[in-house]
This record gives structure tokens, C-alpha cells and sequence, in this order.
């Protein structure tokens, strides 16, 4: 299955959060961890003409911002050119 976005909307793979641990070295799962936003990597962008990202960029989003979409195990996220953050450069 091939997912075109359309417009000024950018399709995603979220990227695993690192696994947090309290300082007696409990392991917190995903449910309690308190991050505010999402690192992705960009996968395609719509139709649009000019846009601030382009595929292979690692972006920040916000955790509720946009729409996931599951394909197979990637956990994929489909939000608007607006609901980008950040880009992360390394």
C-alpha cells in the first residue's frame, strides 16, 4: 500500500522514544512517560508546491497533532505542514 499526502500535509514515521528510567532504575512504560512531542522522520510530502521540509528530514511534532496510520509494524503519522515544530539537523 503507497501513501500520497495531499496538499500541505506530510506523512511520517514516528521514531521509538528512548526508554526512560527512574533513578532506582525502574523502567517506565510508554503510558507514563510525559513527552510533550514526537520525532519523526518525513516519508513523503503532498502535493504542494513549496514546503519547508523534505523527505528524509527529522521533524518534531506535537503527541496529538495529526493522524496515525498503521502499515504493518511503522506506526505513521499524516499532519499538516503547520503542526511541524521543528526540523532536528544533525
Amino acid at each position: 500500500m503507497t501513501i500520497k499526502p495531499l496538499g500541505k500535509r506530510i506523512l511520517a514515521k514516528k521514531l521509538e522514544s528512548e526508554t526512560k528510567k527512574t533513578a532506582g532504575g525502574i523502567v517506565l512504560p510508554n503510558t507514563v512517560q510525559s513527552e510533550k512531542v514526537v520525532r519523526a522522520k518525513v516519508l513523503a510530502i503532498g502535493t504542494d508546491e513549496k514546503f519547508e521540509v523534505k523527505v528524509g528530514d527529522e521533524i518534531i511534532v506535537g503527541t496529538f497533532a495529526g493522524t496515525e496510520i498503521e502499515q504493518g509494524e511503522d506506526k505513521l503519522i499524516l499532519v499538516k505542514e503547520t503542526d511541524v515544530l521543528a526540523i532536528v539537523e544533525n
